[in-house]
C-alpha cells in the first residue's frame, strides 16, 4: 500500500484510539469518581446506595480499557512499547487499584474494611491514570517543571472523575445523599477549574512543543471553539445543579470532558507522544492496521450497543435504598 493509504489508516486508528479513551474516562471515570467520594462518607447505608449506583456497569465500563490497550498494542506497537518503558510503574499501580475495586466490590459486605480498599483503590486507579496523562502531555520529559505539571494534572484527573461521581450519584440518588453529592458537584468543579486553568497556561508559556502547535494556522482558533464550549457546559452544571436538574449536571460533566479531550487531541496531534513519537512512526504496516480495521469494525458496534443497551435498562433513580442517610 502507498503512503497516503498508509497515512490514512494511521490516522484513523489514532481517531479509533482517542474515541475509545473517551469511552472509557467518561464511563469509567465516574464510577472510580462515586469510589472516591465513598471516603467522604461515613454511614455505611450511604456507602451501600452510592456503590449500588454503579453495580450495574462499573465491569462493563473497564472493558473500554481492555480494548484500548489491546488497540494500542497492535495498531501503534511503537507508542505501546516507548510508553510501557517510562510509565511501568503508574500503570501497574493503576492495574492495582483496579484490581482492589474488583475484589472490594465482591467482599465489601463481609467487612467494613473493604469499602476503605474500594475507595482507596478508585483513588489510587484515577491518581495513576492522572500520571500517565500528565507524562504523555509533557513528552515524558524529566525535570521539576514537568514534575509539577504531572501533579497538577492528576489532581486534576481525581477532581474531575469527582465531577462525573458527584453528577452521577446527583442523577441516581435521592434525599440527603443527592443533596450531598450537589455540594460535591460545585466542589469537584471548582477544583477542576483550578487544575485546568493553570495547566492551559503552562502549555502555551512554558512547552515549546505545546506554544508551537497553538501556533499553527487554524489551531488557536479551534481550540477558542473548544474553549468556549467547556465554559458553557461548566455553566450548564452550575445552573442546572442551582436549579434541582437531576440528568443535566452529568450530561454537561460528560461534555465538559469530550471537550477538554477533543483540545487535548488537536494539541497533540500529528505526535503520539509529544517531542518524542509521531503517529506515522508508531503505526503498524498499513496491512496490520487494515486487517485490525475490520476486526474493530464487527467488535465497536456490538460494544456501543451493549453500554447504551444497559444504560437504558438501569435509567433513573434507584429504587428503596436511595433515601439512604435520612
Amino acid at each position: 500500500m502507498d503512503s497516503a493509504v498508509h497515512t490514512m489508516l494511521a490516522d484513523t486508528w489514532f481517531g479509533l484510539i482517542g474515541l475509545m479513551l473517551v469511552f472509557y474516562v467518561v464511563t469509567d471515570g465516574f464510577d472510580l469518581g462515586v469510589g472516591i467520594l465513598t471516603l467522604l462518607r461515613r454511614q455505611s447505608a450511604d456507602r451501600d446506595v452510592m456503590v449500588q449506583s454503579i453495580g450495574h456497569v462499573w465491569d462493563a465500563n473497564e472493558t473500554w480499557l481492555v480494548v484500548l490497550g489491546g488497540a494500542l498494542f497492535g495498531a501503534f506497537p511503537a507508542a505501546y512499547a516507548l510508553l510501557m518503558e517510562h510509565l511501568y510503574l503508574p500503570v501497574m499501580a493503576l492495574i492495582a487499584g483496579l484490581i482492589m475495586r474488583g475484589a472490594a466490590i465482591e467482599f465489601r459486605h463481609s467487612v467494613d474494611l473493604w469499602d476503605k480498599v474500594f475507595g482507596i483503590g478508585s483513588l489510587i486507579a484515577a491518581l495513576s491514570q492522572g500520571v500517565v496523562l500528565g507524562k504523555v502531555i509533557t513528552g515524558l520529559a524529566p525535570g521539576k517543571v514537568a514534575l509539577v505539571f504531572v501533579v497538577v494534572t492528576a489532581m486534576g484527573v481525581v477532581a474531575g472523575y469527582c465531577l462525573l461521581g458527584a453528577t452521577w450519584l446527583v442523577g441516581k440518588t435521592s434525599g440527603m445523599v443527592e443533596q450531598w453529592a450537589r455540594r460535591m458537584s460545585l466542589l469537584s468543579a471548582m477544583f477542576t477549574v483550578a487544575a485546568a486553568a493553570p495547566l492551559t497556561l503552562a502549555t502555551w508559556f512554558r512547552s515549546d512543543i505545546g506554544h508551537a502547535r497553538w501556533s499553527q494556522p487554524g489551531v488557536m482558533h479551534l481550540l477558542i471553539v473548544l474553549g468556549l464550549g467547556a465554559v458553557a457546559a461548566l455553566a450548564f452544571i452550575m445552573a442546572s445543579l442551582y436549579l434541582g436538574s437531576s440528568r443535566g449536571p452529568f450530561r454537561a460533566s460528560v461534555a465538559l470532558f469530550v471537550l477538554s479531550f477533543a483540545g487535548l487531541a488537536i494539541s497533540v496531534f500529528p505526535d503520539f507522544i509529544p517531542g518524542k513519537l509521531g503517529v506515522l512512526g508508531a503505526a503498524s504496516d498499513s496491512p496490520t492496521l487494515a486487517f485490525m480495521l475490520i476486526g474493530i469494525g464487527l467488535v465497536f458496534p456490538v460494544m456501543i450497543g451493549y453500554n447504551l443497551y444497559q444504560y437504558h435498562i438501569f435509567r433513573g433513580k434507584l429504587a428503596g435504598g436511595a433515601h439512604a442517610g435520612e
